[in-house]
């Protein structure tokens, strides 16, 4: 499906329970009988943005799994040409290489992604920033070999100089704009949510009112399953090595998306010093708020996306106080102490419960 937004999934650690699910191109799951008017379970699976999607849907016997499937497939593929920084010919690519000034245009598909960053952006003070990539490479998480040891201060404040979301805009219908030619976004952090919500929408327009839509750990509910009853997802528990059915939570999903962000699978140990992937933008190093996993619930995929990141960078105290003013957001902070235990803070709307359900 043409290059991928992310080499790997670096940082999506939500766990779908979907029932006895295999990895499997297309699988059509039994119906109750092959009428036309019969309603049957269909599983999609593949391969997009250097991840895997798994999409439960509960169909009638007029829709054809196989034409769903080609669907799906397309409307991926066109998100990836959009936002893959790895392929050169890719809309933000092209923005990529523009210079200060310069009016790209691009699709809708992208300017949603840029606005929806552009809130977590405002929202958060900038802890989320799409132009984070030259912080990310130095210290290990981008493309090329990890640093021989810690950054020196001179080169984070290089690679510091080179990031500013701010500095990018919307100008017009459909162009986006920069103002220091060095700048480049990369969507990594929010396209998979994206690519979640855009195939809701797309299951919502062929007549699918029940179905479950997962890429790269990213997931949305919507309905409820054949049987009946409500979709359930489950959220790691977030240690090193623990296996990947080793689950925090248990929580249904009904009109939401889930979407949580963690630093126990990545990160780097140089001589006595280790940190993860998540970076904060602002100044240039990795966190060290004790965060190891941040979960948010929200009507919208992608903005859930966006906001597990960024609630990482900032800590439990303020995150709380922004969920909390959000309406239909809530979110789930898990942090470390320096004993080793896991210390919950929730939202007024999420209730803990661990290894159980809501």
């Amino acid at each position: 499906m043409g290059q991928n937004i992310e080499k790997i999934s670096r940082n999506k650690l939500l766990v779908v329970i979907m029932g006895a699910i295999g990895l499997f191109t297309l699988v059509i799951a039994a119906g109750v009988t092959t009428g036309f008017n019969t309603k049957q379970e269909v599983l999609l699976t593949g391969r997009t943005m250097g991840t895997t999607y798994h999409i439960k849907a509960v169909v009638s016997g007029k829709i054809s799994a196989q034409s769903l499937d080609r669907s799906v497939t397309d409307r991926l593929v066109a998100i990836n040409h959009s936002m893959s920084v790895y392929d050169p010919m890719s809309e933000i690519s092209r923005f990529n290489r523009a210079e200060k000034g310069e009016a790209v245009s691009v699709s809708s598909d992208l300017l949603h992604v840029f606005s929806v960053g552009r809130r977590i952006y405002d929202l958060t003070d900038g802890a989320w920033d799409a132009t984070v990539g030259p912080l990310v490479t130095l210290w290990g998480f981008g493309p090329g070999k990890s640093p021989e040891r810690y950054p020196e201060d001179e080169a984070v404040a290089a690679a510091l100089s080179r990031v500013g979301f701010d500095a990018i805009s919307r100008h017009g219908e459909g162009t986006l704009v920069k103002t220091r030619s060095e700048l480049v976004l990369d969507f990594g952090s929010i396209a998979k949510g994206y690519g979640v919500d855009a195939i809701s929408d797309l299951l919502r327009e062929k007549g699918v009112r029940h179905f479950l839509v997962e890429v790269g750990g990213e997931v949305y509910g919507e309905g409820r399953r054949m049987d009946g009853h409500p979709w359930r997802v489950g959220i790691n528990t977030p240690e090193r090595g623990a296996a990947v059915d080793d689950l925090f939570q248990v929580r249904t999903l009904q009109g939401h998306a889930l979407a949580t962000s963690g630093d126990y699978r990545n990160f780097l140990k140089k001589g006595e010093r280790i940190w993860t992937h998540v970076i904060d933008p602002r100044t240039g190093r990795p966190v060290e708020n004790g965060v190891t996993s941040a979960s948010v619930v929200a009507r919208s995929a992608v903005f859930a996306d966006g906001l597990a990141t960024a609630l990482m960078v900032m800590g439990p105290e303020k995150s709380l106080n922004i969920v909390n003013g959000l309406p239909d957001v809530e979110c789930l902070l898990l942090v470390r102490t320096s004993e080793g235990r896991l210390n919950a803070f929730a939202s007024k709307g999420w209730v803990v419960s661990s290894h159980g359900g809501e």
